[in-house]
């Protein structure tokens, strides 16, 4: 998409409707986009869309228009518009600051960004703690709204907390400092991507499951990491 401020600068300001990796759909306003991000208002919330996953976008004008009055001005997550926004540049604005994550299933994550390195970032979610999601997979972020909190928390049930390891610089990297280590993969969507992690080989993970039974998995379609 490197000439997509020029192919989609003709949709700004449009209702649209878009349908995103895993039969996901979303409507509203487009707002602003650059080489690898959608921003979408959707009457409610402010939508940052990778544009990896868009799969379809059409016009939807003819849809009621329910974002009127809010100021497009000042978008959510704040950010220089002397360069094209990007997904690494709105996470590294979101660092911090309460957002909701969308990467797999019908489960999204509640919580704060604290680190981005090279094809994953770290998330600390009061729930999962902390947890590492491949850039590859986020489907969308949601920041919240101001003075809302995750579960109404206040902030002394919900510091922010940096990861408890230390981080590599890949998912891969950081899978294998995970190695003799029980984890979770895809937030336990699946028995069988919980367990104890014996190897990471050439992309390929290594579990053993709680009845000693040994799984692999391609890492490249793994989405999120955290331990139980």
């Amino acid at each position: 998409m490197s000439n997509a401020k020029n192919e989609y600068e003709h949709l700004k300001g449009k209702i649209l409707e878009i349908e995103v990796s895993g039969k996901n759909f979303i409507i509203g306003k487009l707002l602003d986009y650059g080489p690898d991000i959608f921003v979408i208002h959707n009457g409610k919330d402010f939508l940052y869309v990778p544009s990896i996953h868009l799969q379809r976008i059409q016009v939807a004008d003819e849809i009621a228009e329910s974002s009127s009055g809010v100021d497009f001005q000042h978008l959510a997550i704040d950010y220089s518009e002397e360069s094209p926004i990007s997904l690494r540049k709105i996470l590294m604005n979101a660092k911090g600051q309460f957002v909701q994550v969308y990467v797999t299933g019908n489960k999204s994550i509640h919580g704060y960004v604290t680190n981005i390195m090279n094809d994953y970032f770290v998330f600390y979610s009061p729930i999962y703690k902390t947890t590492f999601i491949s850039l590859q997979h986020l489907k969308w972020l949601i920041p919240y709204r101001e003075n809302h909190t995750p579960y109404s928390l206040n902030d002394e049930m919900l510091p922010v907390r940096p990861a408890t390891v230390p981080l590599s610089r890949t998912f891969e990297e950081q899978c294998k400092r995970m190695q003799n280590n029980l984890v979770v993969f895809d937030l336990g969507e699946n028995t069988k991507k919980i367990g104890l992690l014996k190897d990471v080989v050439n992309n390929k993970i290594k579990l053993v499951s709680a009845r000693g039974e040994t799984v692999y998995w391609n890492l490249q379609h793994l989405k999120t990491l955290h331990t139980p």
